[in-house]
C-alpha cells in the first residue's frame, strides 16, 4: 500500500493512495470531510475556554488517526487524545502519524467502538463518533459513558435514510419516520438530534445542541450534556412532528410525543404526511456560533472561507423557526416565476416577519410567516413588477 503525505491545519500525515473512497478500503483518509474536521476543531476548541479544565478527547473512528491528531496539536488544553480504531492498519498509521507529529498526549488503541466507550466511562470530556454510515449503533455507548457537562459530536452519512429516499431504515435506525420534502435535509438533521436526545434521556441525560450543519453528503451535531430528571424531562418538550401538506405546502409543527394532528391541512383541505419524532428545538447556539466565528482567526484552516460563510449564515439562521421554505417550489406550487429572493425578503421584513437565508439551500429561506402569507408576499411581487420583467 502506497502513502502519500498531506498537510491539513497544522499537521501533516501520511495517508494510503486509493482511487476511490469506499466502506471496504482497509483505512482511507477523506479529503471532502476537511470542512467537517475544520469546524470540529473550531467547535472544540469554543466549547474548551467554556470549561474550566483540560479536556481529554475520543476520537472513536480514528482512520489514519487525523481527526485526534489535529485535536491535539491545534486546541489549547486537550491533555489527552485517544484515537480508535478496530482496523488494524488504520491502527499502524495511526500510530505513525501520532510520531511523526510528535505527540505525547495521544494514544492509539484497537477496540470496538461500543467497546471502548463502555470500558472508558466518564474518563472523556469529547466523544467524537464519524462512522462510514449511520451513527446510530453507537450512541447508546456514548450516553452510558459521557458525563455532564461534555460534548458529543457526532457525523451520520446516512442521508438518504435520514431525508426520506428509504424510509423504512431510517424507522429502523433513528426511531423515526423521515419526510421526503424540500427541506428534507433540515427534517434528517432534527430526526438525528431527537434520537440523540431520546437516547441520553435514558440515562437522565439532555442535550443541548450547541451547533449542527448539513453539507453535502453528511450530518453533523455538537451538543453539550447535562444531567438531572427534571431537566432531561424538561428537554424532551422540545420533542415533536412536522406535518406537511404537498398539495399546498403548508407545514405544521406538533410538539409533544403523543400530540393530536389532523389529518387534513387546514388551509387546503389535503391530506397531511407526518414525519417525526424529531427535534424542534434549538438546532444553533447563537453565542456558540458567534464565538466560533471569532475563533477561526486564531487558527490554521485550509477550508478558512467555507468555514466563515457556513458560519455566518448559520448565525443568521440561529433563532428562525423549524423548516425553510424553497422558493422555486413555492413559485411552482404558485404557477409563476420566482422573484428575486432578496426581494421576497426584503418584503417579509417590511411586513414585519422574521427572516433569514439558510445553510441547507441557497434558494431557500426560513421565515414565521406561514405558507399563506408567504404567498400573498411572492403574488404581490409579482403584481408589482413592470410588464417587461415578467
Amino acid at each position: 500500500m502506497d502513502n502519500k503525505t498531506i498537510h491539513e491545519g497544522k499537521v501533516t500525515i501520511k495517508v494510503p493512495e486509493f482511487e476511490k473512497i469506499t466502506a471496504k478500503a482497509p483505512v482511507f483518509y477523506n479529503p471532502a470531510m476537511e470542512l467537517n474536521r475544520d469546524l470540529s476543531v473550531v467547535a472544540i476548541s469554543v466549547f474548551k475556554e467554556s470549561v474550566d479544565h483540560d479536556i481529554s478527547v475520543c476520537d472513536v473512528f480514528g482512520g489514519t488517526g487525523i481527526r485526534g491528531i489535529r485535536y491535539a496539536k491545534e486546541i489549547d488544553g486537550v491533555e489527552k487524545a485517544v484515537i480508535n480504531d478496530l482496523n488494524p492498519l488504520a491502527v499502524e498509521l495511526a500510530k505513525e502519524n501520532t510520531k511523526l507529529n510528535e505527540l505525547h498526549q495521544v494514544s492509539v488503541c484497537m477496540e470496538d467502538a461500543n467497546m471502548i466507550l463502555r470500558k472508558c466511562k466518564g474518563k472523556f470530556v469529547v466523544i467524537d463518533i464519524d462512522p462510514f454510515g449511520t451513527p446510530s449503533y453507537y450512541v447508546e455507548s456514548a450516553a452510558a459513558s459521557l458525563r455532564s457537562g461534555g460534548m458529543i459530536c457526532i457525523t451520520a452519512t446516512d442521508t438518504s435514510a435520514l431525508c426520506g429516499t428509504y424510509t423504512e431504515p431510517c424507522i429502523r435506525k433513528y426511531g423515526a419516520v423521515p419526510l421526503k420534502t424540500e427541506y428534507c435535509h433540515e427534517n434528517g438533521l432534527r430526526i438525528l438530534a431527537g434520537f440523540i436526545a431520546r437516547t441520553f434521556a435514558k440515562y437522565k441525560k439532555y442535550i443541548e445542541v450547541k451547533f449542527s450543519h448539513s453539507t453535502e453528503h453528511y450530518m453533523r451535531i455538537y451538543a453539550v450534556i447535562g444531567k438531572g430528571a427534571a431537566n432531561t424531562d424538561e428537554s424532551l418538550k422540545s420533542l415533536g412532528y412536522i406535518a406537511h401538506c404537498k398539495n399546498c405546502l403548508n407545514r405544521i409543527v406538533f410538539k409533544g410525543l403523543s400530540p393530536v394532528i389532523p389529518g387534513k391541512c387546514p388551509i387546503c383541505g389535503g391530506i397531511f404526511n407526518v414525519g417525526g419524532p424529531l427535534w424542534c428545538g434549538e438546532m444553533y447556539n447563537q453565542d456558540f456560533v458567534s464565538s466560533m466565528r471569532d475563533t477561526v482567526n486564531e487558527l490554521v484552516l485550509n477550508k478558512e472561507n467555507n468555514v466563515i460563510k457556513l458560519l455566518d449564515t448559520c448565525f443568521e439562521e440561529s433563532n428562525a423557526p423549524v423548516t425553510h421554505f424553497e422558493i422555486h417550489k413555492v413559485c411552482k406550487n404558485l404557477k409563476t416565476s420566482a422573484p428575486p429572493l432578496i426581494d421576497i425578503m426584503n418584503l417579509l421584513k417590511k411586513e414585519g416577519f422574521f427572516v433569514s437565508r439558510t445553510h441547507f439551500s441557497p434558494t431557500s429561506l426560513k421565515t414565521d410567516a406561514n405558507i399563506t402569507e408567504l404567498k400573498n408576499i411572492i403574488v404581490n411581487l409579482k403584481q408589482a413588477q413592470p410588464t417587461d420583467q415578467i
